[in-house]
């Protein structure tokens, strides 16, 4: 994959390397805080009035130390151009339908982190959070897409479309808030039961697989990035991390009404749909008989 001419984002947050906290204090902690009032007579309320100013205090310091802007690492400039690539291909798209693409915040961190959805921890892999508007990215999840999931191999520079097909997909699902589709499912799925809104996930997933091979369609179109081997090995990772494989992986059989993300064969299919077309009408995973 050439990176040389893509444009670059500063949309970053770099929390990598930052002492993990979590906002306010647990029930645990404010039981304890209680019975060391009452023990010594003071009214708990005051001590964790403190606690909690001490917590948002230590909160309050760890933003200021996060770093915004393109990090000057490798891992931050490759992170930065996948994400300006993706910034001017679906502001394109978006202003060829008289709309405004609004561009997310892409956090990249270590070990665990705050998220506008709760706790973040890279166990969970990467995601977008629509509350805040971020995707959420511990790149030591790269590695195990590698070593553990054999999703291409390793040491490869093909890998790095790999990476890059990760990263895409995740911007997937800011396009499709962006389009107001994610707060209609998520209304429906309230209405569902387990399997049925896991059907619906599915689909949500696969649209996200086919919106990142529209970014590739219309990235090579215009930058020439692809090189030789590079599609074979997003097809690979986007097989590795199919539902039906990794559970055979983890638990060694396959439950269907459990798929959150679609089968192996889905996921290649719809990111082929997506980079062959180009075009958002082509990526409709809803109106689709596919399963």
């Amino acid at each position: 994959m050439r990176l040389d001419e893509l444009p670059t984002s500063d949309r970053i947050e770099d929390r990598r390397g930052l002492p993990v906290g979590r906002a306010g204090l647990g029930i645990g902690t404010i039981i304890v805080l209680g019975l060391i009032g009452w023990a010594l007579g003071v009214d708990p309320r005051v001590l964790i009035g403190g606690a909690e100013m001490i917590s948002q205090s230590g909160q309050t310091q760890q933003q200021s130390e996060v770093s915004t802007g393109a990090p000057s690492d490798e891992m931050g400039r490759f992170v930065s151009a996948i994400l300006g690539s993706t910034e001017a291909e679906w502001t394109d798209v978006f202003a060829q339908v008289g709309q405004t693409y609004k561009p997310p915040t892409l956090v990249m961190f270590s070990g665990a982190t705050q998220s506008g959805c709760g706790f973040a921890k890279a166990a969970m892999g990467p995601f977008y959070c629509p509350i805040d508007q971020k995707v959420y990215l511990d790149t030591s999840f790269f590695q195990d897409l590698e070593k553990r999931f054999g999703a291409c191999n390793v040491g490869s520079k093909t890998c790095q479309f790999s990476k890059a097909y990760v990263i895409a997909h995740e911007i997937g699902h800011h396009v499709q808030n962006q389009l107001g589709l994610l707060p209609q499912v998520q209304e429906a799925q309230r209405a569902m039961g387990k399997a049925d809104a896991n059907s619906l996930q599915v689909r949500v997933e696969l649209q996200a697989d086919c919106l990142a091979g529209v970014w590739a369609n219309r990235g090579q179109a215009k930058w020439r990035f692809i090189e030789p081997g590079d599609v074979e090995s997003a097809l690979q990772t986007a097989s590795a991390i199919g539902d039906d494989r990794l559970q055979r992986k983890t638990q060694g059989y396959v439950v269907p009404d459990a798929f959150t993300h679609g089968t192996s064969a889905q996921r290649t299919q719809w990111f082929i749909t997506g980079l062959k077309s180009g075009a958002l009408a082509s990526c409709d995973t809803f109106a689709s008989a596919q399963r």
